[in-house]
């Protein structure tokens, strides 16, 4: 393809991001694109820090830099409006002033988009201090849609954009003051309107931070009733967009479990104020009550579906109850073995979820397993978690130290039915995962990496790190691993204990028995 053609406006919008805007900066002018063919929009939404300076002194520099200054808006919107605006390049890329691109990002994005003539990109994304999609980015998906893919867990703006897509459907960004999920508004239209949207997962493209400070413009605690009454707005462009049914259930669901559920677990509900716990309540049981099917709720796992059901029944103290008992929950995993053979780590473990010390536990009766925890008077469909057993699994991921660019492995793993003594049962996951450091990220692999395990179930997904501690000299390098667990030594059993086993094996008696269910 030629150089110096017109390809992507990257649209930044700023406000007082101080050095942590120098990460972004950086990351422009490492573009593997070459500066002729993409220009950088700074909208400096009324800074009043060394900013507009420093904006400034980019733009006189480097020609395909460009600065806008605004009165101040008090919210991201405005400022990406005004970049859409002034954006003259076939695809837009948002990025926020304390995030960071990848050095390939825009070439690979931009390729894809080509390739696949498509309206929307999504990057695969790293969290630093916030989470970011995960089934999302298992592969690379040419023709992703709402219904074949988990576009609806990927919300916020930081996609490659066709300009003229923006511009023939007027996507913009709500500018009503201080709107919240203002992002959702835009993205859910997007998706909903797009001909094609592709998700791009075998490069790490975005760099999601979480300031230390705080100081992120959105960054403030929501108030209930302003951010409900904007969640609803976006439930509306669903509805206005599909019929009742599967699909826009499955929809919905999104924001029952992430901007609602969510905020009534664990620690997180725990450790908010009362008055503030009260009214999320509030709006959370009337937006259930009065927005969503029976299918919306249904659809969630077994934990999820109880906060939902206390919700709607506005059940604060029993919802504190089960958060308190929640925020004990656990994701623990064992390291069996490891192995590694030229360029390729084995590892093999298992795992479980765990309430403090023991295991997370399920009644069997009647044929229906059923969770258990520690709130009366939960009806029983509500904890029901027969089928979603069976869709329990363990995922080994490896992570890169230098930018937390993380990886899904290839594993084979089974979950096994333990019945414990109280009559229930519990599960315990086990599997082996491979790492080819040949090829793992394109074989980009010098450097220093970790491994964790992934233990998900019941509407949990849950890590724990794998003390191993790996390393690349070189990117396609075999890997030196360096085992950090405590080796005590190996002590023989006791006599009492041998002689138990000895008439165990005589008698023909056997433990408790593990029934397979993967």
């Amino acid at each position: 393809m030629a150089t110096g053609v017109p390809k992507v406006s990257v649209v930044v919008p700023a406000y007082n991001p101080g050095e942590h805007l120098e990460k972004l900066v950086d990351s422009l002018l490492c573009q593997s694109m070459p500066a002729t063919e993409f220009e950088v929009i700074f909208v400096d939404d009324g800074s009043t820090d060394a900013t507009p300076a420093r904006l400034d002194e980019l733009a006189a520099a480097h020609p395909h830099i460009h600065v806008l200054h605004i009165e101040n808006s008090g919210w991201p919107s405005r400022p990406r409006n005004v970049g859409v605006q002034r954006a003259r390049r076939e695809y837009v890329q948002f990025a926020d002033d304390d995030d960071w691109l990848a050095d390939e990002a825009l070439a690979r994005l931009y390729a894809y988009a080509r390739e696949h003539d498509a309206d929307i990109v999504v990057g695969k994304m790293a969290g630093h201090g916030r989470s970011v999609p995960r089934g999302l980015f298992r592969v690379n998906r040419p023709d992703a849609t709402l219904d074949n893919a988990p576009l609806i867990d990927s919300l916020t703006c930081h996609k490659m954009f066709r300009r003229t897509f923006l511009l023939e459907h007027d996507l913009r960004f709500p500018e009503e003051g201080r709107k919240r999920l203002e992002d959702h508004h835009l993205v859910v239209r997007a998706y909903l309107l797009s001909r094609r949207t592709c998700v791009l997962s075998d490069y790490t493209c975005y760099h999601h931070r979480k300031r230390p400070d705080g100081g992120s413009l959105t960054a403030t605690r929501m108030e209930p009733a302003a951010y409900f009454s904007s969640l609803r707005e976006v439930l509306d462009i669903v509805d206005a967009h599909t019929d009742p049914g599967p699909l826009r259930d499955k929809l919905h669901r999104r924001w029952l479990r992430t901007e609602m559920t969510k905020r009534l677990r664990g620690a997180r509900l725990r450790n908010a104020p009362p008055d503030w716990v009260d009214q999320v309540v509030t709006e959370i049981q009337k937006t259930i009550q009065e927005r969503f099917a029976p299918g919306v709720a249904a659809g969630l796992p077994s934990v999820q579906r109880t906060i939902a059901g206390l919700a709607a029944q506005g059940r604060v103290a029993d919802l504190l109850r089960l958060a308190e008992w929640e925020a004990g929950v656990r994701a623990r995993a064992r390291l069996k073995e490891y192995e590694v053979t030229g360029s390729t780590l084995s590892v093999t473990l298992t795992g479980q979820l765990r309430d403090g010390d023991q295991p997370v536990s399920y009644t069997h009766s009647a044929g229906r397993d059923r969770l258990v925890v520690p709130v009366e008077e939960i009806p029983a469909e509500l904890l029901d978690c027969t089928a979603e057993l069976g869709r329990a699994r363990l995922d080994v991921v490896v992570r890169r130290a230098v930018d937390n660019a993380e990886f899904l492995l290839p594993v084979r793993f089974e979950v096994d039915r333990v019945p414990d003594s109280s009559g229930g049962l519990h599960l315990l996951y086990r599997g082996t995962a491979t790492a080819d450091f040949r090829t793992l990220n394109a074989g980009r692999t010098r450097g220093d990496w970790s491994l964790k395990a992934r233990v998900s179930g019941s509407g949990w997904s849950l890590d724990a790190k794998l003390p191993l501690a790996v390393s690349c000299a070189v990117d396609g390098a075999g890997p030196t691993v360096v085992d950090k667990r405590k080796k005590p030594p190996a002590k023989k059993p006791g006599l009492w204990r041998r002689l138990k086993r000895t008439v165990r094996r005589r008698l023909g008696v056997t433990g408790r028995r593990a029934v397979r269910i993967s």
